[in-house]
Protein backbone atom coordinates (compact mmCIF):
# COMPACT_ATOMS: atom_id res chain seq x y z
CA UNK A 1 0.00 0.00 0.00
CA UNK A 2 1.52 3.19 -0.90
CA UNK A 3 2.32 4.90 2.30
CA UNK A 4 1.30 9.29 1.69
CA UNK A 5 1.99 12.36 3.44
CA UNK A 6 -1.66 12.44 5.10
CA UNK A 7 -1.11 9.52 6.44
CA UNK A 8 1.98 10.21 7.98
CA UNK A 9 1.03 13.46 9.14
CA UNK A 10 -2.06 11.36 10.83
CA UNK A 11 0.02 9.33 12.82
CA UNK A 12 2.47 11.08 13.98
CA UNK A 13 -0.35 14.34 15.01
CA UNK A 14 -1.76 11.34 16.99
CA UNK A 15 1.13 9.55 18.94
CA UNK A 16 4.28 12.65 18.94
CA UNK A 17 6.38 10.63 16.49
CA UNK A 18 8.54 11.39 14.36
CA UNK A 19 8.59 11.81 11.07
CA UNK A 20 10.53 8.74 10.14
CA UNK A 21 9.46 6.96 12.94
CA UNK A 22 5.76 7.05 11.52
CA UNK A 23 6.61 6.24 7.68
CA UNK A 24 8.47 3.53 9.09
CA UNK A 25 5.84 2.23 11.12
CA UNK A 26 3.47 2.46 8.74
CA UNK A 27 5.55 0.98 6.13
CA UNK A 28 5.91 -1.62 8.61
CA UNK A 29 2.51 -2.47 9.07
CA UNK A 30 1.02 -1.87 5.04
CA UNK A 31 -0.64 1.52 6.31
CA UNK A 32 -3.05 -0.02 8.81
CA UNK A 33 -2.95 3.03 11.41
CA UNK A 34 -3.90 1.24 14.30
CA UNK A 35 -1.61 -1.26 13.80
CA UNK A 36 1.20 1.75 12.89
CA UNK A 37 0.53 3.23 16.63
CA UNK A 38 0.98 -0.22 17.90
CA UNK A 39 4.34 -0.49 16.21
CA UNK A 40 5.16 2.80 18.02
CA UNK A 41 4.27 1.90 21.22
CA UNK A 42 6.36 -1.54 20.95
CA UNK A 43 9.14 0.63 19.89
CA UNK A 44 8.79 3.39 22.80
CA UNK A 45 8.19 5.86 20.08
CA UNK A 46 4.65 6.63 20.89
CA UNK A 47 5.24 7.67 24.56
CA UNK A 48 6.01 11.58 23.35
CA UNK A 49 2.29 11.86 22.87
CA UNK A 50 1.50 11.37 26.30
CA UNK A 51 3.78 13.45 27.52
CA UNK A 52 3.46 16.23 25.23
CA UNK A 53 0.95 18.07 26.82
CA UNK A 54 3.08 18.46 30.21
CA UNK A 55 4.49 21.98 30.67
CA UNK A 56 8.28 21.65 30.61
CA UNK A 57 9.69 25.40 31.50
CA UNK A 58 13.02 23.94 32.82
CA UNK A 59 16.16 21.77 31.24
CA UNK A 60 19.64 23.76 29.75
CA UNK A 61 20.71 26.79 27.45
CA UNK A 62 23.87 25.87 25.73
CA UNK A 63 25.61 28.43 24.03
CA UNK A 64 28.62 28.12 21.03
CA UNK A 65 31.19 30.51 19.52
CA UNK A 66 33.00 29.75 16.15
CA UNK A 67 35.03 32.13 13.95
CA UNK A 68 32.88 35.12 15.24
CA UNK A 69 28.98 33.57 15.13
CA UNK A 70 27.88 32.75 18.19
CA UNK A 71 24.63 30.78 18.73
CA UNK A 72 22.14 29.96 22.21
CA UNK A 73 19.84 27.54 21.97
CA UNK A 74 17.04 26.48 24.66
CA UNK A 75 15.97 22.83 25.20
CA UNK A 76 13.54 22.09 27.95
CA UNK A 77 12.59 19.25 30.19
CA UNK A 78 9.77 19.23 32.63
CA UNK A 79 12.22 19.24 35.68
CA UNK A 80 15.52 20.73 37.12
CA UNK A 81 16.72 16.53 37.52
CA UNK A 82 16.95 15.96 33.31
CA UNK A 83 18.93 18.86 33.46
CA UNK A 84 21.38 16.99 35.29
CA UNK A 85 21.17 13.81 32.91
CA UNK A 86 24.84 13.29 31.23
CA UNK A 87 22.87 12.06 28.09
CA UNK A 88 20.27 15.29 27.84
CA UNK A 89 23.65 17.28 28.08
CA UNK A 90 24.95 15.23 25.19
CA UNK A 91 22.19 16.13 23.31
CA UNK A 92 21.58 19.98 24.21
CA UNK A 93 25.69 20.19 23.31
CA UNK A 94 25.03 18.42 20.10
CA UNK A 95 21.49 20.78 19.00
CA UNK A 96 24.44 23.71 19.68
CA UNK A 97 26.80 22.69 17.70
CA UNK A 98 24.00 22.03 15.02
CA UNK A 99 22.48 25.36 15.65
CA UNK A 100 25.79 26.86 14.29
CA UNK A 101 25.19 25.76 10.96
CA UNK A 102 21.52 26.65 10.54
CA UNK A 103 19.64 29.83 10.81
CA UNK A 104 16.73 29.53 12.81
CA UNK A 105 14.71 26.99 15.04
CA UNK A 106 12.53 25.36 12.18
CA UNK A 107 15.90 24.74 10.27
CA UNK A 108 17.59 23.11 13.23
CA UNK A 109 14.93 20.89 13.99
CA UNK A 110 15.47 19.84 10.65
CA UNK A 111 19.20 19.35 11.23
CA UNK A 112 21.00 15.97 11.23
CA UNK A 113 23.07 14.68 14.31
CA UNK A 114 23.84 11.49 14.06
CA UNK A 115 21.58 10.50 11.13
CA UNK A 116 18.71 11.56 12.36
CA UNK A 117 17.27 14.99 12.69
CA UNK A 118 17.24 17.19 16.06
CA UNK A 119 13.87 17.00 16.42
CA UNK A 120 13.49 13.17 16.04
CA UNK A 121 16.14 12.88 18.06
CA UNK A 122 14.45 14.78 21.01
CA UNK A 123 11.08 12.31 20.23
CA UNK A 124 13.56 9.78 21.39
CA UNK A 125 14.94 11.12 23.92
CA UNK A 126 11.34 11.80 25.20
CA UNK A 127 10.52 7.97 24.73
CA UNK A 128 13.39 6.88 26.71
CA UNK A 129 13.92 9.56 29.33
CA UNK A 130 9.73 9.95 29.90
CA UNK A 131 9.49 13.25 30.10
CA UNK A 132 8.56 16.19 27.79
CA UNK A 133 10.94 17.90 26.35
CA UNK A 134 11.02 20.81 23.60
CA UNK A 135 13.63 23.08 21.42
CA UNK A 136 12.19 26.38 22.54
CA UNK A 137 14.31 29.08 20.90
CA UNK A 138 17.55 30.05 19.24
CA UNK A 139 19.42 33.12 18.99
CA UNK A 140 22.91 33.95 16.50
CA UNK A 141 25.06 37.03 16.52
CA UNK A 142 28.00 38.04 14.48
CA UNK A 143 30.50 40.14 15.16
CA UNK A 144 34.54 40.95 15.35
CA UNK A 145 34.91 39.58 18.53
CA UNK A 146 32.22 36.88 20.38
CA UNK A 147 32.24 36.42 23.43
CA UNK A 148 29.97 33.74 25.85
CA UNK A 149 28.98 32.98 29.04
CA UNK A 150 26.98 31.01 31.18
CA UNK A 151 25.58 31.37 34.57
CA UNK A 152 24.92 28.62 36.78
CA UNK A 153 26.23 26.32 34.49
CA UNK A 154 25.22 22.46 34.51
CA UNK A 155 28.06 21.05 32.06
CA UNK A 156 30.98 23.86 29.93
CA UNK A 157 28.99 25.73 28.04
CA UNK A 158 25.06 25.22 28.82
CA UNK A 159 23.77 26.53 32.12
CA UNK A 160 20.43 28.07 32.96
CA UNK A 161 21.47 31.28 31.64
CA UNK A 162 23.58 31.71 28.57
CA UNK A 163 24.83 34.99 27.14
CA UNK A 164 26.75 36.23 23.91
CA UNK A 165 28.38 39.25 23.57
CA UNK A 166 29.71 40.63 19.93
CA UNK A 167 32.02 43.95 20.24
CA UNK A 168 34.80 44.99 18.00
CA UNK A 169 38.27 46.06 19.74
CA UNK A 170 38.38 45.21 23.52
CA UNK A 171 39.73 41.94 24.51
CA UNK A 172 37.59 38.73 25.69
CA UNK A 173 38.05 39.71 29.72
CA UNK A 174 36.16 42.63 29.31
CA UNK A 175 34.17 41.01 27.07
CA UNK A 176 32.91 38.15 29.68
CA UNK A 177 32.58 40.91 31.78
CA UNK A 178 30.01 42.43 29.86
CA UNK A 179 28.40 39.16 29.82
CA UNK A 180 28.35 38.53 32.79
CA UNK A 181 26.57 41.84 34.02
CA UNK A 182 23.89 40.95 30.81
CA UNK A 183 23.37 37.66 33.00
CA UNK A 184 22.81 39.72 36.21
CA UNK A 185 20.82 42.75 34.98
CA UNK A 186 19.11 41.20 32.15
CA UNK A 187 18.94 44.75 29.56
CA UNK A 188 15.96 44.76 27.46
CA UNK A 189 17.91 45.76 24.27
CA UNK A 190 21.70 47.38 23.56
CA UNK A 191 21.01 51.09 23.36
CA UNK A 192 17.57 53.80 23.31
CA UNK A 193 17.68 52.96 19.40
CA UNK A 194 17.07 49.42 19.69
CA UNK A 195 14.29 49.28 22.34
CA UNK A 196 10.40 48.72 20.79
CA UNK A 197 8.89 52.12 20.45
CA UNK A 198 5.96 50.31 21.75
CA UNK A 199 7.49 49.53 25.03
CA UNK A 200 8.90 53.11 25.30
CA UNK A 201 5.57 54.36 24.70
CA UNK A 202 3.23 52.73 27.16
CA UNK A 203 6.04 53.43 29.56
CA UNK A 204 6.28 57.00 28.77
CA UNK A 205 1.89 57.08 29.44
CA UNK A 206 2.29 54.74 32.57
CA UNK A 207 4.80 57.29 34.05
CA UNK A 208 2.21 60.13 32.98
CA UNK A 209 -0.92 59.05 34.72
CA UNK A 210 1.28 58.65 37.54
CA UNK A 211 2.43 62.54 37.27
CA UNK A 212 -1.05 63.39 36.78
CA UNK A 213 -1.90 62.10 39.77
CA UNK A 214 -0.02 64.35 41.82
CA UNK A 215 -2.05 67.35 40.90
CA UNK A 216 0.70 69.35 38.95
CA UNK A 217 0.61 71.45 35.59
CA UNK A 218 0.86 69.85 32.44
CA UNK A 219 3.73 72.16 31.49
CA UNK A 220 5.48 70.53 35.13
CA UNK A 221 4.70 67.07 34.10
CA UNK A 222 6.27 67.30 30.78
CA UNK A 223 9.52 68.11 32.63
CA UNK A 224 8.89 65.44 35.02
CA UNK A 225 8.64 63.08 32.48
CA UNK A 226 11.61 63.50 30.86
CA UNK A 227 14.00 63.46 33.52
CA UNK A 228 11.87 59.88 34.59
CA UNK A 229 12.38 58.50 30.96
CA UNK A 230 16.01 59.47 31.38
CA UNK A 231 16.06 57.58 34.25
CA UNK A 232 14.05 54.34 32.46
CA UNK A 233 16.38 54.10 29.57
CA UNK A 234 19.65 53.97 31.97
CA UNK A 235 17.50 50.97 33.78
CA UNK A 236 16.61 48.79 30.56
CA UNK A 237 19.06 49.59 27.54
CA UNK A 238 22.83 48.13 28.43
CA UNK A 239 25.08 51.44 27.02
CA UNK A 240 23.19 53.38 29.53
CA UNK A 241 23.27 50.79 32.66
CA UNK A 242 25.52 51.23 35.77
CA UNK A 243 28.74 48.93 35.13
CA UNK A 244 28.33 45.86 37.55
CA UNK A 245 31.80 45.97 37.79
CA UNK A 246 32.70 49.54 38.23
CA UNK A 247 29.04 51.09 39.17
CA UNK A 248 30.50 54.88 38.65
CA UNK A 249 30.34 53.51 35.17
CA UNK A 250 28.09 52.62 32.26
CA UNK A 251 28.10 50.08 30.48
CA UNK A 252 28.96 52.33 27.50
CA UNK A 253 31.54 54.50 28.66
CA UNK A 254 33.26 51.29 30.59
CA UNK A 255 33.48 49.91 26.94
CA UNK A 256 34.99 53.39 25.58
CA UNK A 257 37.83 53.16 28.19
CA UNK A 258 38.23 49.20 27.21
CA UNK A 259 38.66 50.29 23.37
CA UNK A 260 35.67 48.43 22.34
CA UNK A 261 32.06 48.72 20.53
CA UNK A 262 29.89 46.83 21.66
CA UNK A 263 27.40 45.84 19.22
CA UNK A 264 24.76 43.74 20.50
CA UNK A 265 23.94 41.05 22.91
CA UNK A 266 21.97 37.81 23.01
CA UNK A 267 20.61 36.71 26.22
CA UNK A 268 18.50 32.72 27.01
CA UNK A 269 17.18 32.03 30.70
CA UNK A 270 15.70 28.79 30.62
CA UNK A 271 11.94 29.01 30.83
CA UNK A 272 11.74 32.53 30.79
CA UNK A 273 8.54 33.53 30.00
CA UNK A 274 6.59 29.95 29.89
CA UNK A 275 3.68 29.97 32.78
CA UNK A 276 3.85 27.14 34.87
CA UNK A 277 0.60 25.71 36.16
CA UNK A 278 0.83 24.55 39.76
CA UNK A 279 -1.39 21.51 40.76
CA UNK A 280 -3.19 21.30 43.47
CA UNK A 281 -3.56 17.71 43.89
CA UNK A 282 -5.67 17.62 47.24
CA UNK A 283 -7.72 20.08 45.54
CA UNK A 284 -8.29 18.25 42.74
CA UNK A 285 -8.94 14.76 44.63
CA UNK A 286 -11.67 17.19 46.81
CA UNK A 287 -13.22 18.49 43.33
CA UNK A 288 -13.62 14.62 42.44
CA UNK A 289 -14.95 13.50 44.88
CA UNK A 290 -17.75 16.04 44.59
CA UNK A 291 -18.93 14.59 41.60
Amino acid sequence: MAITASMVKELRDSTGAGMMDAKKALTETDGDMEAAVDWLRTKGLAKAAKKSGRTAAEGLVAVKVEDGHGVAVEVNSETDFVGKNAEFQSMVSNIADAALKTDDVEALKAAEINGKTVETTITDAIAKIGENMSLRRMKSIDGETVVSYVHNAAAPGMGKIGVLVAMNGGDEAFGKQVAMHIAAVNPASLSEADLDPAVVEKEKQVQMDIARESGKPEAVIEKMITGRMQKYMSEVTLLNQSFVVNPDLTVGKAAEEAGATITGFVRLEVGEGIEVVKEDFAAEVAKAAKG
